[in-house]
Order: C-alpha cells, then structure tokens, then sequence
C-alpha cells in the first residue's frame, strides 16, 4: 500500500481521548485563556529537565498543546493521527488548498472529524487510497515530517541535502518521503534526540517529538523565535560538510568544510545557552544527600553533543565536575567544569532541575537501596543516626567523611534520593565556546 503523504497537524493536547484537546471540537475547559494554559503548562510534573521542556512549555502556553488532569503531559507516548490532525487548526493559519473530504472511518459524530476535514483541506494530510483516514493509527516520525512540509508549501533548494550526508539512517526514509524530508531539514525542523544525526524515520512520534516539530515548523513559518538545542539538525551545514579539505581528527564525514582552511570556526564549537546535556553517573543508581549538604560530584557525558554546525564539540565520555548543593525543595547538581578526552578544561555554567523527592531514611525504599547508593557525608551520619545503620562503606560516601563522623551543621532528618539517569540531565546557561 502507497504510504499516505501525510501533512499531519500537531495534536493539541496528544491525549487519549477528545475531551484533552485544546481546539474548537474539544471541552470548553481547555479553552480557557492563555495564562491558565500557560500556569499548567509550567507545572507539567514529568517534563522538568526533559530535553523538550522548552519546546513543549512555549507550545502550551499558546494554547496549542496541554497535558493530562492529573498535570503531566506524557512526553513519551505516542500520537495518533487523529491527535495530530488536532493541532492544525491551532497551529498554524494556512488557507484551504482543496475541497474538504470525507472518509469512511471517519463518521460525522468522531470527535476529530471537523480538524481531520480541515487538515486535509490545508494540506497538511491526506488519506489512504482505500479512502479511509485511520485516525488510532500511531504516525511514525517521518509522517510528521511529511505533513509539516506539505501543509507550509516547503520545497528543498537547488542545492539538495544529501541526506545520506546528514543521517546515519537515511536509507530507512521511505522513497515518496525523501523530497519532504529533505525540505524540512533545510528548514531546520528536524529535532533528534538524542543523536542528532538518527533519524528514526519510521519510529512512532512521540508526543515529545511532535511538539519539537510544530514549535521548529512555527519558527520556519516566522511565528517564533528559535530555542537554542543541540538537537536540531542543520540540513545545509552538514549537506556541504563532505565538500571540505579538512585532514585533521573531526569525528564525521559531515564536518569537512568547518576546519578545512585551518582557521577556527566559532560556529561548529559553540553549544549554544538552553542546550540539553545528557549524562549519565556509573558510580551508584542512586545518590542520597541531605536537603542542606553541598557535596563533589563528577558526571559523563552520555551522547555527543553538536554545536551550531552539527560537528561533534563535546564527545560522549566527557567528564562534567561540579556539585550537588542545596536548593528550594530539595537538592541541584551544578557543574562548573568541562573536561573532554584530550584533557582539555572549560569552565561551564550549567545545572539540573531541583530534585524533590525528599524521604525519611526509615523509608523502607531507602534501605532497598542503600546497598548500591553513593551517599552525601551529611546523609550518611543522618541514616547513621536514624535507624543506626553502620554498614555504610566509606568509599561510598561524597566528599571523602566517612559514614558515622560528627558532621557540623547536620540539622536535617531527611534524605534527598536522586537517580541520575533520569533527574541529572543539564541544561546549559551560557554559551559554552570550545576552543
């Protein structure tokens, strides 16, 4: 069966069920004025430090997308088509292209039929040749693609991306895709996380993914400003990277016009401020520190990270250096230093979200734990002290106190639990230049 030539519109709210849309066929609750948007959109409890944080609250607080009652948004569940035809209307103003139709799936009491109709006659998506619509179908990355590019009239320049150039994966990309592809990643509307370079093209978006998507597709479209990621592919940068004379040590076969003439390009070796830093600690699974204890701590870097040109500035297995210090609610890695695998330094300026998941150290969960966790000197001597635990390693012990020791200051009775792999990612503050 021909794949449909998607132009699918963002779902507003990517929820399961009509009544979390935010458009005109949905529950006037969600209809409410921005600023109530904008309040939940600051408060979904599962996107913070998320690497589409940014993305997903400037699209929320516009009234375009929302999230769940019970205020989470979801960023890893996928989207229908139905979900996507949603956003459309929200998104963007496009004018009717073709008559409406109908589709045999979709009947006049479907709770999306209205933005279906209108996605179709904007442009943005199309049906099946069988004539049905297939509105619980899951869209595959590519889909999305497809439909941004077809629904803002995006066509790929005369120079055209080579997009094995640009994707490790570019021969997974559907034939009838490749043309729309192309033009969306000379726009820029292309996020990967968290490889910038896989495209995952027939992946299920997320609805992470779609709202990246929409808000890259809004700012091509002139209707915002760009948010500073290192995940948003630059299509032209790496398409002429391959033409370049560069003989040093660059990691990519898209990077050879950035060094080619010996001189230094800002460019490819900034990382610009907002920027998502994944890492990751392989030390324990968890950490436990006490809400008032400041303590050494030193992270990895767990993807390469791109600067503005698409080359590699900062490779996986970089050493982030920093501390765990206490802040409002519970406690915040901050790091204040780059080391790469040269063993070149910088100095950076980046931190994680507060984490807040504070517990009595009588909690059972934390003696589940306490076996394979590193444990803030403060936190040691309160365990020690609560419930008389005395077989805390000292090599497990942050800040080099040994568990047991008389701390001063040690004036909290509760344990801040962090697991690094989902609470430690870092956002940039600043523009980090490396050179």
């Amino acid at each position: 069966m021909r794949k449909p030539n998607s132009g699918l519109a963002w779902l507003t709210t990517l929820g399961l069920t009509s009544s979390l849309f935010a458009t005109t066929v949905i529950s006037p609750v969600l209809l409410s004025p921005t600023p109530a948007v904008a309040q939940q959109a600051s408060s979904f409890s599962d996107i913070q430090g998320h690497w589409a944080q940014s993305y997903i609250q400037t699209l929320a607080s516009r009234g375009i997308i929302s999230g769940f009652p019970n205020g989470t948004f979801g960023p890893s569940q996928p989207v229908t088509r139905a979900q996507f035809a949603a956003i459309v209307t929200k998104a963007f103003n496009t004018p009717s292209q073709r008559a409406a139709s109908g589709f045999g799936d979709v009947p006049g009491s479907y709770w999306a039929r209205t933005a279906i109709q209108q996605a179709y006659s904007t442009g943005f998506m199309s049906g099946y040749p069988n004539g049905s619509f297939q509105p619980e179908q899951n869209i595959p990355r590519v889909q999305v693609l497809v439909s941004l590019a077809n629904g803002l009239n995006l066509t790929r320049n005369a120079s055209s991306t080579n997009l094995s150039s640009v994707y490790q994966d570019a021969g997974q990309i559907p034939d009838y895709a490749r043309d729309a592809v192309s033009a969306a990643t000379q726009n820029r509307i292309v996020v990967n996380y968290p490889n910038v370079n896989t495209l995952n093209p027939n992946q299920f978006a997320t609805r992470a993914d779609v709202a990246a998507f929409v808000y890259q597709a809004l700012v091509s479209n002139g209707q915002l400003q760009p948010i500073a990621s290192a995940y948003v592919v630059n299509g032209n940068a790496q398409a002429s990277g391959n033409t370049g004379t560069n003989t040093g040590s660059n990691t990519g076969n898209n990077q050879g016009n950035n060094q080619g003439n010996g001189q230094f390009n800002l460019e490819a070796s900034t990382v610009q401020s907002g920027a998502k830093l994944p890492v990751r600690y392989t030390a324990a699974q968890r950490i436990l520190i006490a809400p008032n204890e400041t303590a050494p701590l030193t992270l990895t870097i767990a993807e390469d990270i791109r600067g503005l040109g698409g080359q590699v500035s900062i490779p996986r297995g970089s050493e982030v250096r920093g501390q765990l210090r206490p802040a409002e609610g519970g406690s915040q890695f901050v790091a204040s230093e780059l080391v790469l695998p040269t063993g070149q330094r910088f100095s950076l300026n980046a931190r994680s979200a507060v984490v807040q998941d504070v517990k009595d150290p009588r909690d059972t969960s934390i003696g589940a734990i306490l076996g394979d966790a590193a444990i803030g000197s403060a936190a040691a001597a309160i365990i020690s002290g609560t419930v008389g635990d005395r077989q805390i390693r000292a090599e497990r012990v942050l800040g080099g106190a040994v568990a047991g020791t008389v701390i001063g200051n040690v004036t909290a009775d509760r344990v801040v639990v962090i697991n690094p792999e989902q609470d430690l990612d870092l956002t940039l503050q600043s523009d980090l230049v490396l050179r």
